[in-house]
Protein backbone atom coordinates (compact mmCIF):
# COMPACT_ATOMS: atom_id res chain seq x y z
CA UNK A 1 0.00 0.00 0.00
CA UNK A 2 1.83 3.32 -1.10
CA UNK A 3 -1.52 5.55 -0.85
CA UNK A 4 -4.59 5.78 1.30
CA UNK A 5 -7.31 3.35 0.18
CA UNK A 6 -11.00 4.07 0.96
CA UNK A 7 -13.35 0.54 1.15
CA UNK A 8 -16.69 1.93 1.03
CA UNK A 9 -19.28 -0.87 2.33
CA UNK A 10 -22.33 1.12 1.07
CA UNK A 11 -22.85 4.72 -0.36
CA UNK A 12 -25.23 6.54 1.92
CA UNK A 13 -27.67 9.77 0.98
CA UNK A 14 -27.76 12.82 3.37
CA UNK A 15 -29.12 16.16 3.54
CA UNK A 16 -26.60 18.95 4.41
CA UNK A 17 -24.34 16.49 7.05
CA UNK A 18 -22.63 17.72 9.47
CA UNK A 19 -19.02 16.14 10.12
CA UNK A 20 -18.03 15.15 12.88
CA UNK A 21 -14.58 14.22 14.03
CA UNK A 22 -13.27 12.35 16.85
CA UNK A 23 -9.60 10.46 17.07
CA UNK A 24 -7.35 9.47 20.18
CA UNK A 25 -5.71 11.60 21.86
CA UNK A 26 -5.53 13.52 25.09
CA UNK A 27 -7.80 11.33 27.51
CA UNK A 28 -8.86 10.07 24.53
CA UNK A 29 -11.51 12.92 24.67
CA UNK A 30 -12.64 12.81 21.11
CA UNK A 31 -13.04 9.23 20.62
CA UNK A 32 -15.18 8.56 23.62
CA UNK A 33 -17.62 11.50 22.50
CA UNK A 34 -17.37 10.45 18.84
CA UNK A 35 -18.66 6.60 20.12
CA UNK A 36 -20.94 7.90 21.95
CA UNK A 37 -22.73 9.88 18.96
CA UNK A 38 -22.98 6.52 16.96
CA UNK A 39 -24.44 4.81 19.51
CA UNK A 40 -26.84 7.29 20.42
CA UNK A 41 -27.43 7.98 16.87
CA UNK A 42 -27.83 4.70 15.63
CA UNK A 43 -25.15 5.24 12.78
CA UNK A 44 -23.97 2.32 10.51
CA UNK A 45 -20.34 2.62 8.97
CA UNK A 46 -20.29 2.51 5.70
CA UNK A 47 -16.62 3.11 4.54
CA UNK A 48 -13.11 2.60 6.12
CA UNK A 49 -9.91 4.50 5.26
CA UNK A 50 -6.65 2.79 5.46
CA UNK A 51 -3.36 4.60 5.20
CA UNK A 52 0.92 3.82 4.74
CA UNK A 53 0.87 7.02 7.06
CA UNK A 54 -0.62 5.07 9.85
CA UNK A 55 2.08 3.80 12.38
CA UNK A 56 3.35 0.59 11.37
CA UNK A 57 1.80 -1.71 14.05
CA UNK A 58 -1.56 -3.76 13.86
CA UNK A 59 -4.50 -4.38 16.15
CA UNK A 60 -5.45 -8.08 17.33
CA UNK A 61 -8.97 -8.73 18.84
CA UNK A 62 -10.01 -10.91 21.47
CA UNK A 63 -9.70 -13.72 19.53
CA UNK A 64 -6.19 -13.32 18.00
CA UNK A 65 -7.26 -11.94 14.48
CA UNK A 66 -5.81 -8.88 13.53
CA UNK A 67 -5.82 -5.88 11.34
CA UNK A 68 -4.77 -2.71 10.16
CA UNK A 69 -5.21 0.19 11.84
CA UNK A 70 -7.99 2.11 10.57
CA UNK A 71 -10.33 5.14 10.02
CA UNK A 72 -14.46 4.31 9.86
CA UNK A 73 -16.94 6.63 8.82
CA UNK A 74 -20.11 6.46 9.77
CA UNK A 75 -24.01 7.81 8.32
CA UNK A 76 -26.61 8.93 11.15
CA UNK A 77 -29.95 10.42 10.05
CA UNK A 78 -31.66 12.66 13.09
CA UNK A 79 -34.31 14.66 13.45
CA UNK A 80 -32.64 17.64 13.42
CA UNK A 81 -28.88 17.05 11.24
CA UNK A 82 -27.72 14.31 9.31
CA UNK A 83 -24.24 13.37 10.59
CA UNK A 84 -21.19 11.77 8.75
CA UNK A 85 -18.99 10.55 12.26
CA UNK A 86 -15.13 9.71 11.97
CA UNK A 87 -13.01 8.05 14.40
CA UNK A 88 -10.24 5.25 14.69
CA UNK A 89 -7.44 3.83 15.98
CA UNK A 90 -4.68 6.41 15.68
CA UNK A 91 -3.28 9.01 13.81
CA UNK A 92 0.02 9.44 11.96
CA UNK A 93 3.42 10.20 14.21
CA UNK A 94 3.46 13.68 15.65
CA UNK A 95 7.05 13.84 13.57
CA UNK A 96 5.55 13.07 9.88
CA UNK A 97 3.47 16.66 9.35
CA UNK A 98 2.90 15.74 5.75
CA UNK A 99 1.42 12.75 6.65
CA UNK A 100 -0.77 14.54 8.36
CA UNK A 101 -1.99 17.43 5.95
CA UNK A 102 -2.22 14.03 3.76
CA UNK A 103 -4.28 12.29 5.49
CA UNK A 104 -6.37 14.83 6.42
CA UNK A 105 -7.05 16.52 3.35
CA UNK A 106 -7.70 13.03 2.61
CA UNK A 107 -10.62 13.05 4.89
CA UNK A 108 -11.94 16.10 3.79
CA UNK A 109 -12.32 15.18 0.13
CA UNK A 110 -14.20 12.28 1.05
CA UNK A 111 -16.97 14.56 3.47
CA UNK A 112 -17.14 17.25 1.01
CA UNK A 113 -18.66 14.54 -1.46
CA UNK A 114 -21.39 14.10 0.26
CA UNK A 115 -22.42 17.65 1.04
CA UNK A 116 -20.84 18.45 3.65
CA UNK A 117 -20.15 22.19 4.75
CA UNK A 118 -19.92 22.09 8.11
CA UNK A 119 -17.29 20.39 10.07
CA UNK A 120 -16.99 19.74 14.28
CA UNK A 121 -14.00 18.22 15.28
CA UNK A 122 -13.50 16.54 19.19
CA UNK A 123 -10.29 16.12 20.96
CA UNK A 124 -8.96 16.85 24.62
CA UNK A 125 -7.26 19.56 26.53
CA UNK A 126 -5.04 19.37 29.49
CA UNK A 127 -5.70 21.05 32.83
CA UNK A 128 -3.73 20.16 35.81
CA UNK A 129 -7.64 20.20 37.80
CA UNK A 130 -10.63 17.67 37.80
CA UNK A 131 -13.14 20.48 36.43
CA UNK A 132 -14.85 19.14 33.36
CA UNK A 133 -15.51 22.30 31.10
CA UNK A 134 -15.89 22.49 27.22
CA UNK A 135 -13.72 24.94 25.06
CA UNK A 136 -14.42 26.13 21.87
CA UNK A 137 -12.85 27.46 18.81
CA UNK A 138 -13.47 28.11 15.29
CA UNK A 139 -13.03 28.84 12.04
CA UNK A 140 -15.07 32.64 12.90
CA UNK A 141 -15.25 34.43 15.56
CA UNK A 142 -19.35 34.39 14.73
CA UNK A 143 -19.06 30.93 15.42
CA UNK A 144 -16.70 30.56 18.00
CA UNK A 145 -18.89 33.64 20.04
CA UNK A 146 -22.37 31.28 19.15
CA UNK A 147 -20.73 27.93 20.66
CA UNK A 148 -19.72 30.32 23.93
CA UNK A 149 -23.35 31.45 24.28
CA UNK A 150 -24.30 28.31 24.59
CA UNK A 151 -22.14 27.14 27.15
CA UNK A 152 -18.46 26.76 26.24
CA UNK A 153 -15.25 28.70 26.87
CA UNK A 154 -13.59 30.55 24.20
CA UNK A 155 -10.01 28.64 23.98
CA UNK A 156 -7.64 31.26 23.36
CA UNK A 157 -3.72 31.46 22.79
CA UNK A 158 -3.23 28.10 22.26
CA UNK A 159 -2.21 25.23 20.24
CA UNK A 160 -4.31 22.63 19.33
CA UNK A 161 -2.55 19.83 17.85
CA UNK A 162 -2.82 16.67 15.40
CA UNK A 163 -5.88 16.07 13.39
CA UNK A 164 -8.27 17.84 15.99
CA UNK A 165 -6.59 20.84 14.78
CA UNK A 166 -5.23 20.16 11.86
CA UNK A 167 -8.83 18.89 9.53
CA UNK A 168 -10.36 22.76 11.17
CA UNK A 169 -7.53 24.37 10.04
CA UNK A 170 -7.86 22.62 6.05
CA UNK A 171 -11.76 22.76 6.08
CA UNK A 172 -11.60 26.68 6.89
CA UNK A 173 -8.94 27.25 3.85
CA UNK A 174 -12.07 24.88 1.44
CA UNK A 175 -14.05 27.19 2.11
CA UNK A 176 -15.82 25.00 5.14
CA UNK A 177 -17.18 26.45 8.44
CA UNK A 178 -16.60 24.55 11.59
CA UNK A 179 -15.75 24.72 15.35
CA UNK A 180 -13.53 22.62 17.20
CA UNK A 181 -14.61 21.35 20.44
CA UNK A 182 -12.46 20.61 23.36
CA UNK A 183 -12.87 18.33 26.76
CA UNK A 184 -10.52 19.42 29.67
CA UNK A 185 -8.76 16.21 30.74
CA UNK A 186 -5.74 15.51 33.10
CA UNK A 187 -5.00 12.95 29.56
CA UNK A 188 -4.25 10.34 32.04
CA UNK A 189 -5.95 7.44 30.76
CA UNK A 190 -9.42 7.30 29.08
CA UNK A 191 -11.35 10.05 30.39
CA UNK A 192 -15.25 9.26 30.17
CA UNK A 193 -17.15 12.12 31.79
CA UNK A 194 -14.88 14.77 29.47
CA UNK A 195 -16.06 12.12 26.37
CA UNK A 196 -19.02 12.71 27.44
CA UNK A 197 -19.66 16.17 28.44
CA UNK A 198 -18.44 17.36 24.92
CA UNK A 199 -21.18 14.53 23.22
CA UNK A 200 -23.88 16.30 25.35
CA UNK A 201 -22.62 19.40 25.00
CA UNK A 202 -22.52 19.06 21.27
CA UNK A 203 -26.07 17.57 21.24
CA UNK A 204 -27.31 20.48 23.18
CA UNK A 205 -25.92 23.25 20.85
CA UNK A 206 -27.62 21.57 17.61
CA UNK A 207 -31.25 20.39 19.33
CA UNK A 208 -30.43 17.20 20.60
CA UNK A 209 -31.10 16.73 24.11
CA UNK A 210 -29.26 13.62 25.83
CA UNK A 211 -30.37 12.16 29.02
CA UNK A 212 -27.79 11.44 31.58
CA UNK A 213 -27.89 7.78 31.59
CA UNK A 214 -26.67 6.85 28.25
Amino acid sequence: MDEPYLYQIFRPVFKNPIFVQGLPGFGNVGKIAAYLLVKFSGAKIFAELYSPSFPDYISVDSNGICRLPKYEFYAAHMEKNDFIIMTGDTQPSFDDVVAHYWVCSEILELVEKYGCTFVVTIGGVPITDKKVQVYVAGTSPRLAREFMEKGAVIYSKGRIVGATGLTLALAKERGLEGICLLGSTTGLSADKAAGFAVFKFLMKALGNEVKEGL
